[in-house]
């Protein structure tokens, strides 16, 4: 018998390609890429194994129905008519997410709660008794999606998002998200194979998310819990299996990976987030000025860096872009530099001409991925001003 189902893997922007490869990857089944999200299938072991290894996904949504919707009292009474009864008791906690995209239902709070008085008015029919609303830690996450007049009633696996790793407990003004970060690694095509820099590190996102890449480490193997672990049919046995066979298949890395940070403080917090994950055989941090550093190997190096952009840090853009390209051309042959940066403008001020540009989102501000080869030797004198 088949136990394989669908399951939708929410992303951000820019990534789907990239989870839809670390899917079928994983052995998912049916594949396929939407809008800031991708379908697959999968039974109750990849539903886990997902939540614990994807890079790039920020939920796994388990989808348990789908009906036409004319207005909420048919809302109402199509929650209603759901068997509440195989994923709540009367003593658990539920919360409800609702994203509506449709004419006839504009509010999704009011959509939350037509969903929630359905399934309380339920409990409270058949067992005189009903579940309570718990939106900061519920047993069960409930997520309503409407597109038109489709609904899609989903069971939300993974609770809090996938990008809060469990490893990062400091941070400095301006971190990055863990999933954005391990989508840029990726779109780099970091792999593991050579040294790595982040100059600019924070509070070493970039660092720990190479690592656990390089090593093969499941992403989200330092989380204390997933939502799934709270449904009535959980089983620890099976999780235990996958999460010992995902640790099995981790690797050696035999290169660098350091990080400067030339702010005492945020080298202090990336030591800590480093040691948090379990990763300071392999990542190296020193204080230091990029601009007055110069490439640690005469190997090839993979950079990786977030560098300000004024909006949440103050900087002279101009000559400190500007710097960022002097640094590159004098010091730094034989590297592939990788930045995302929001102020599109201050990459005029490089001076190098990009070999890729990817669009992505940093929160909610449209970002550019770029990279500059830096050629060896005479190859330098290729560059030329954009």
């Amino acid at each position: 018998m088949n136990s394989n189902y669908k399951m939708v893997a929410k992303t951000l922007f820019g990534f789907e390609p990239l989870l839809a490869r670390e899917l079928r990857n994983l052995g998912a089944g049916h594949v396929k890429e939407g809008v800031r999200n991708v379908s697959f299938e999968g039974d109750a072991g990849f539903m886990y194994k997902a939540n614990l290894c994807l890079r790039t996904a920020i939920k796994i949504l388990k989808p348990i129905h789908s009906f036409y919707v004319r207005d909420e009292k048919d809302l109402y009474h199509k929650i209603y008519g759901m068997d509440w009864q195989a994923y709540l008791d009367p003593d658990t906690t539920f919360a409800i997410d609702a994203i509506v995209h449709s004419d006839t239902f504009t509010h999704s709070l009011y959509v939350s709660q037509k969903v929630k008085d359905a399934i309380v008015d339920k409990f409270r029919d058949l067992e005189g008794k009903r579940p309570s609303v718990d939106i900061q830690s519920p047993d069960l996450g409930i997520n309503i999606h409407i597109h038109r007049n489709q609904c899609t009633v989903s069971l939300d696996s993974s609770g809090s998002s996938l990008h809060q790793r469990g490893y990062r407990t400091a941070t400095n003004i301006a971190p990055i998200n863990e999933v954005l970060a391990a989508g840029i690694l990726l779109h780099s095509g970091w792999d593991g194979r050579t040294d790595f820099l982040d100059p600019m590190c924070g509070s070493g996102t970039f660092l720990i998310e190479a690592a656990m890449i390089a090593c093969n480490i499941p992403a989200n193997i330092n989380r204390q819990e997933f939502a799934f672990q709270k449904w009535k049919d959980y089983d620890q046995g099976l999780f235990d299996i996958i999460r010992n066979a995902s640790l099995n298949k981790s690797r050696e890395f035999h290169h660098k990976i350091i990080g400067y940070d030339k702010a005492p403080s945020a080298v202090r917090k990336a030591k800590e987030n480093v040691e948090n994950a379990g990763l300071s055989d392999y990542i190296s941090i020193e204080q230091k000025d990029f601009f007055k550093s110069e490439k640690f190997t005469e190997a090839p190096l993979h950079l990786v860096s977030n560098p300000p952009y004024g909006e949440r840090l103050t900087i002279d853009m101009e000559s400190f872009y500007s710097s960022i390209g002097d640094t590159l051309k004098q010091s730094y042959p034989g590297t592939n530099a990788w930045f995302i940066t929001a102020n599109l403008e201050a990459l005029k001020f490089v001076g190098l001409r990009t070999s890729r540009k990817i669009k992505l989102f940093n929160g909610r501000l449209e970002s550019k991925l770029v990279c500059y080869q830096i050629y060896e030797g005479s190859k330098k004198g290729k560059f030329n001003k954009n």
